[in-house]
């Protein structure tokens, strides 16, 4: 069974940079099923605990699922080049490396 993405960097680090690019998604919170009301109403604090959570749902589950959408965004993870793309539309949004 696979456990999370092949990396190489100290998971502390990629899981601080998926925290940072999960927060760039704007309707992130959509993948808890939460409401625009719910999020708003959230502290700064809150938030970050929500899209640090995110993030480390994203890492584990993209080692069995390579393509998750979150909000109006699609995570995927690219083994080929050791990354995980965050992408809204055509256009990339963010990636962060793994190794």
């Amino acid at each position: 069974m696979t456990v999370g993405v092949k990396h190489g960097r100290d998971y502390e680090f990629i899981l601080a940079d998926l925290t940072k690019a999960v927060g760039r998604i704007s309707d992130s919170y959509i993948f808890f099923e939460m409401e625009a009301a719910e999020w708003e109403a959230l502290s700064g604090e809150e938030r970050l605990e929500v899209q640090e959570a995110l993030a480390e749902d994203l890492f584990f589950a993209l080692g069995t699922e390579p393509v998750i959408p979150v909000g109006s965004a699609v995570v995927m993870y690219d083994a080929e080049h050791h990354r995980i793309n965050f992408l809204i539309g055509e256009e990339e949004l963010d990636f962060v490396t793994l190794i």
